[in-house]
This record gives structure tokens, C-alpha cells and sequence, in this order.
């Protein structure tokens, strides 16, 4: 991909890091775009329940994305900054965010055609303009060449703590020690998956979370933003 002509900030990091609260919060500081790659992986795990698909079929996965398209739209004022639908149907957070989803979002998110979709669908929202974007690959492979990378991480209980407050919130029951169990597992499969595996790139800046506040974690990344113009 070539150099951006406009701000690119790329935010990676394990399951309940933070880093999509922060993406969030940081582009309405800066007043540009945001995108939570992983919520078009999220709706693209629905639709592979909804229809019967099979998780670890690729080319059915690939042919599911063509006929039903997850698509974004991009809008500040809906609750996640964005909003994003499966075929004509707008997903909410208890969709993307329900029990059955988590469980297979890694296996579907891991098939590199699914990948390759995905990420030509993300650059072109890229594109656009100026661009907060959060995911596990974007400082790797969906924006390599962005000015400032952020790796954010935090310690597995902090994550643990994090995503209960964020599934209770969106009304997910929540059972604690699955609930770690999963996001262990997670953590596997993201860091282990053959095509774009969870690292850092080698010009992030990397960001411990665990005992930092969100104002905090953006304070730091405006630093950096600052430092790079």
C-alpha cells in the first residue's frame, strides 16, 4: 500500500485490551474516522450462525461475504462509531458481542481469503481520509506504511475485567471463568493463525493498559501523534 496523503493512526493489541475504547474516544478527540476492524470479523461470525455455514470452510466463508456483503457506514453519533450490517440487516453490539460469536470469530477470522475480503473493504474506508483503525493486523498488513502504529496490550486479568463490564453492558450473561478461558484461547489462535498473526509491527509503539486509565492510554497517543506530524 503506498504512504497514506493524510493521517493514518493503527491500533492492534489482544482481545480486551482496550483498544477499541481508546480508538473511539481518540478519534473524536482528533475529529477523524474510526473503524473496529473487528466488528466486520464479529458480523461476518453472525452470518456464518445465522446460515449454517460451516466456520472452518474457506470457500464457503469467502462465498457467504460475497453474497451478503458486511458492510460499514460510517456515523459518529451511532454508539459505536459506525454502524455495520450483515446483508440489509443492521447488527447491534449484543450481536457482534454475544457468546456464540466470540466462540468462532478466531476460526473464521483466520482463513486468508476471508482476510484478503476484509482488508481491501478496509483500505478503501482508508481511503477516505484521515483514520483511527483498530484490529489486530492494521499496523502489519491493512495500514503498513500508517504514521503512527500503537500496539496496546494489558494483563490478562485487566482484559478479563474489561470485557465482563463490556458484555454485562450490552447485556451478554457472563460466566467469569469461561470467560477467561475464551479470551486465553483467543489470544492462541491470534497469535498462532498462519496469515497476519497478532504482533506488533516492528515500529509500534507498545502500550501496557493494565493499570493505566483510557484518558491516560489517549494522553500518551496524542504524544505520539503530535511528535510524528
Amino acid at each position: 500500500m503506498s504512504a497514506p496523503t493524510h493521517l493514518q493512526i493503527a491500533i492492534d493489541g489482544p482481545a480486551a485490551s482496550g483498544k477499541t475504547t481508546v480508538a473511539h474516544i481518540l478519534a473524536q478527540r482528533l475529529r477523524i474516522l474510526y473503524l473496529d476492524t473487528g466488528a466486520m470479523y464479529r458480523a461476518l461470525a453472525f452470518l456464518t450462525l445465522q446460515t449454517g455455514t460451516d466456520a472452518d470452510n474457506e470457500a464457503a466463508l469467502v462465498h457467504l461475504c460475497a453474497a451478503e456483503h458486511v458492510t460499514v457506514r460510517l456515523d459518529d453519533e451511532a454508539p459505536l462509531g459506525f454502524r455495520i450490517f450483515a446483508g440489509d440487516h443492521e447488527l447491534t453490539e449484543r450481536d457482534l458481542q454475544s457468546n456464540a460469536v466470540t466462540s468462532i470469530v478466531s476460526v473464521v477470522a483466520a482463513h486468508p481469503k476471508v482476510r484478503e475480503a476484509m482488508v481491501a473493504g478496509q483500505q478503501r474506508i482508508a481511503r477516505q481520509g484521515p483514520v483511527v483503525m483498530a484490529g489486530r493486523d492494521i499496523g502489519t498488513v491493512v495500514l503498513p506504511n500508517a504514521q503512527v502504529k500503537i500496539f496496546l496490550t494489558a494483563s490478562a486479568q485487566a482484559r478479563v475485567d474489561r470485557r465482563r463490564v463490556q458484555l454485562q453492558e450490552a447485556g451478554v450473561d457472563v460466566n467469569v471463568h469461561r470467560l477467561a478461558e475464551e479470551l486465553e484461547e483467543r489470544d492462541r489462535l491470534d497469535r498462532s493463525r498462519a496469515t497476519a498473526p497478532l504482533v506488533p509491527a516492528p515500529d509500534a509503539h507498545v502500550i501496557d493498559s493494565s493499570a493505566m486509565t483510557v484518558e491516560g492510554v489517549i494522553d500518551e497517543i496524542v504524544a505520539i501523534v503530535d511528535r510524528s506530524r
